[in-house]
């Protein structure tokens, strides 16, 4: 038996933010000091390393919870199911919800038990709970709902990643640039034929690892808001994402039996596009072969770093056949791939 996705649907916010909305900023250092450079400066840097063009926001009507419904209505809707056959409802995400003026998360009760009400769910055997696993945490939920479905305890599971970052970023942090707001969910059901995940990988490192993601106060320290808002430091996660996510999906590429001659797709988180690059080409490399063309469909450009909805978003895209040089045909293998606040990374390798 086989956990195998049966419906795939996304949300991507209407509010675009583009590059140039970010001249006024007064960016500063992490001691509240002034950069040595001026923004258009700044923010050309910042393009050449992580690729992000503009990104996408939530309206103030909406909450993560909405957005995160709106998703998993669509994946509903692609599967042809009826709602009510669901076992368990999986929402990954990180910051609850949020107020659009920023604040305190709110999340209890749960964003799983929101989305199930806002879905209009009834039956009380189906199950909602929350995953927090930084950006990973969709593609962990994948791998909870493989464990329920193998082990008889569900035969349907929704799986959802949600968030809005752009409502916990600090104005005054360059960093804040990457952030952006989405959604995105999958159906995943049991299957007898040899279809769905075939392999997988998980680790988590908590060493000096464990803050490379943080939350703390506003780099204004003339601010008396005392709010908290995400933090990282870039370089560190770089170098570690670049040493520990090859390997992580070396070892579930193995755990498959897959020769990775044979794999189409990598569907990979993405907050940077070079640090992305660089992990799949360190990955091949571990293989002694070459990346090949068209691998890794990018959605960074246009709609940043949604955090726990990149993966799914991004295989939605490509699946409806709204991605130029993308498409996967029944058969093909893909890989999902991430990496995280905690630190946490993870790999999946899927047989459409």
């Amino acid at each position: 038996m086989r956990a195998k996705i049966t419906g795939i649907g996304s949300h991507i916010p209407d509010v675009v933010r583009k590059n140039e909305e970010f001249m006024n900023h007064e960016f500063l250092n992490n001691d509240g000091s002034s950069f040595g450079s001026d923004n258009a400066t700044i923010i050309k840097k910042f393009v050449a390393i992580t690729g992000i063009e503009e990104r996408r926001y939530i309206s103030d009507d909406l909450f993560t919870s909405d957005i995160a419904a709106i998703a998993g209505r669509n994946a509903i809707a692609d599967a042809a199911i009826d709602a009510e056959t669901i076992d368990f409802i999986i929402v990954a995400h990180n910051y609850g919800d949020v107020k659009p003026d920023g604040g305190s998360s709110d999340m209890v009760p749960s964003l799983a038990s929101r989305v199930k009400n806002k879905l209009g769910i009834k039956n009380p055997a189906c199950v909602a709970y929350d995953v927090l696993f930084g950006c990973p945490g969709w593609v962990l939920g994948l791998t909870q709902a493989d464990s329920f479905i193998k082990s008889g305890l569900a035969k349907k599971v929704l799986v959802i990643g949600a968030e809005a970052l752009s409502r916990v970023v600090d104005p005054h942090d360059r960093d804040s640039m990457i952030y952006s707001d989405g959604a995105g969910a999958a159906i995943v059901e049991s299957s007898d034929d040899d279809h769905g995940i075939i392999g997988q990988a998980t680790a988590t490192y908590t060493e000096e690892e464990t803050y490379f993601i943080f939350n703390k106060e506003s780099y204004n320290t003339k601010l008396e808001n005392k709010t908290k808002y995400i933090k990282m430091y870039g370089r560190r996660i770089y170098n570690f994402a670049l040493s520990k996510v090859p390997e992580g999906m070396k070892a579930a590429l193995d755990s498959s039996g897959v020769d990775i001659k044979d794999l189409k797709k990598i569907f990979i988180h993405q907050a940077n596009e070079k640090m992305d690059e660089a992990i799949v080409q360190r990955f091949y490399k571990l293989y002694d072969m070459e990346v090949p063309q068209h691998i890794m469909p990018m959605i960074i450009h246009k709609l940043g770093n949604s955090s726990v909805a990149t993966v799914p978003t991004v295989m939605d895209l490509v699946v409806k056949g709204k991605m130029d040089d993308h498409q996967v045909n029944k058969g093909d293998v893909v890989m999902f791939a991430s990496v995280g606040a905690g630190m946490n990374i993870n790999a999946i390798v899927y047989r459409y």
